[in-house]
């Protein structure tokens, strides 16, 4: 890699959010480091001439898909196009309806990738308006300091930068998750093969106060993904053990009747459907996700 890695953004919209589009993408624009690509991927939707419109820096691209993939093969279509070109070192991809507050975040992202070679994943705070983190988006357990950063076992799908060259070595998203728990599948692999997954809660992601529950599927798929998550990462031991927690956290948690149904649906569903190749974690890297603070049973 050189010495300064070579960034690209990428964005997926389904075509419901131009004003918040626009606004992200003037954001990117008033980088202090300007991103050397700009792909831009129409989730089963057309896309306009944005960059006509809002003269963008660097080379913009669009990608056009003719059906919604979701969150997981939207983005794996962002990836593939850059990987055509072979002249960016790391992608940072952003969600359609977040902004980037300070001038320099680009530049920053790329100093943590050039200081450590083995560095694979960033992830990024957000933060609503008001400047709230959710604890939800804090990628610790328990009630953890937003503001405080370090090496993690997950990161937030909303705003991160992923390193070329793991994605080559462990794989791209899991296209079928289509949504929900797919940051987790990718994490697992991603330590399990070495690299290092850092919070750098510097890098802020404006993003509007939101509940996942919004999404209609969400009960279900967010059960199915689960129950796929664990039969294609855990060894064997550990799947009744991560999925019992989760049984009961789901019970206690969850007081709608229909919710519920939905997310017992969804787990029936998980165990019933192929869940795509298995690949279980070695034994150091369950360790390795426990010394760091969060077990892959929890």
């Amino acid at each position: 890699m050189e010495t300064t890695p070579r960034i690209a953004v990428a964005v997926v919209t389904m075509g419901n959010r131009p004003a918040e589009v626009d606004a992200l993408l003037e954001s990117v624009a008033k980088q202090d480091v300007p991103p050397a690509r700009i792909v831009i991927v129409g989730n089963g939707c057309p896309l306009p001439e944005f960059a006509r419109r809002l003269s963008l820096p660097g080379e913009v691209t669009t990608v056009e898909l003719e059906e919604n993939l979701g969150c997981p093969g939207g983005r794996n279509a962002g990836i593939e196009r850059l990987r055509e070109f072979g002249d960016v070192d790391v992608v940072v991809e952003l969600d359609d309806d977040g902004l980037l507050v300070d001038a320099d975040v680009l530049r920053r992202v790329q100093e943590l990738y050039a200081a450590d070679e083995r560095l694979g994943i960033v992830g990024f705070r957000i933060a609503d308006e008001l400047g709230e983190t959710q604890q939800r988006h804090v990628p610790r357990l328990g009630k953890s300091d937003p503001t405080r950063g370090g090496y993690v076992t997950g990161f937030l799908g909303g705003g991160h930068a992923l390193r070329m060259t793991m994605l080559d070595e462990i794989g791209d998203w899991p296209g079928e998750f289509f949504f929900a728990h797919e940051e987790t599948d990718l994490a697992w692999r991603a330590v399990d093969a070495g690299w290092r997954i850092l919070y750098a809660p510097e890098l802020l992601l404006r993003h509007p106060k939101t509940s996942p529950a919004r999404h209609a599927i969400y009960f279900r798929v967010t059960a199915r993904n689960r129950v796929w998550l664990v039969r294609r990462r855990l060894p064997f031991v550990l799947v009744p053990v991560h999925l019992g927690v989760w049984v009961l956290l789901t019970l206690l948690r969850n007081r709608s009747v229909h919710g519920l149904r939905a997310w017992f649906g969804g787990f029936v569903e998980g165990l019933r459907e192929p869940a795509g190749e298995r690949r279980a974690m070695r034994w150091r890297t369950v360790w390795r996700l426990t010394r760091l603070g969060r077990p892959p049973v929890i």
